[in-house]
């Protein structure tokens, strides 16, 4: 009976209250605490005046265009370092092969190595001819890559985090034939290559040094990748993907293997 005695008074009419403004003196009205049969309730709160609201939308304003000019040259970074290996991711499109063909011939690389795992669609792996790596390193060879500098290095797994499987793979080849790398340059495509760059440094350490070599995409213009729906798609997934690496990717250790990868051979290109 108290209650509804209490929620009675609390959606009651407005009472009329004096309220001192300045020096004259006048009745107000209490806007009454609930209506619409207690759906809505009264409260007092801060909101933005008008000179909040201008300050914000200057900040969004200038915060947009740092990042339309500044996010696709961060994502598309090239960096060199002096090596003679060369690692090429083995999806990327024909314009990226050509780039590392030409990369390969204007370097001082004795050795080319095609990393990925089992092709997409496939529903698995296969076997190491129907991977990424094995796709790249026939377009390499094709586009003039002498087989005896080509080495396919497949990845067997199957997971979210295939470009970090890739660079594990390379780093258990490498030290299973005991080889002695101290620095690669990786070659792969436009927005792609800073978090790809991150992924293999993590997956190799701190005894080899990872250059990256970003090939631009033909299909749009970098300077104004905003215009296309192709650059909008590279610059906004690869944003997420590579705060996703940088922020709560904390790989343990190597990737687990497949069950149909088990016994573990090694095959050249």
């Amino acid at each position: 009976m108290n209650r509804s005695n209490n929620e009675k008074a609390l959606c009651a009419k407005p009472v009329r209250t004096p309220v001192r403004f300045l020096d004259s003196s006048f009745p107000q009205a209490t806007p009454p605490r609930c209506a619409f049969w207690g759906l809505f309730d009264y409260r007092e709160r801060w909101s933005l005046s008008w000179r909040g609201r201008l300050i914000l939308a200057f900040a969004f304003v200038l915060t947009s265009i740092l990042f339309l000019k500044s996010a696709y040259p961060f994502l598309a970074t090239t960096h060199r370092v002096d090596a003679d290996v060369l690692v090429v991711e083995g999806w990327v499109h024909d314009y990226a092969i050509k780039a590392a063909v030409n990369e390969f011939r204007s370097g001082s690389y004795t050795r080319v190595y095609t990393t990925g795992g089992p092709v997409v669609g496939i529903g698995g792996y296969i076997n190491d001819f129907q991977t990424s790596a094995s796709v790249g390193a026939d377009l390499l060879k094709k586009a003039g890559v002498p087989d005896e500098s080509l080495q396919m290095v497949p990845s067997r797994t199957i997971d979210r985090d295939r470009t970090y499987s890739s660079a594990v793979a390379l780093r258990d080849w490498i030290q299973e034939h005991r080889l002695s790398v101290q620095r690669i340059n990786l070659v792969t495509e436009n927005t792609h290559a800073r978090r790809t760059c991150l992924l293999f440094q993590k997956a190799l350490g701190k005894d080899v040094q990872v250059g990256i070599i970003a090939v631009p995409n033909p299909d749009y213009n970098n300077e104004r990748w905003w215009w296309y729906s192709e650059g909008v798609k590279d610059v906004g997934s690869e944003t997420l993907a590579y705060m996703y690496a940088r922020l709560f990717f904390h790989p343990s250790g190597s990737p687990p293997i497949q069950q149909a990868a088990a016994s573990r051979g090694d095959s050249k290109q």
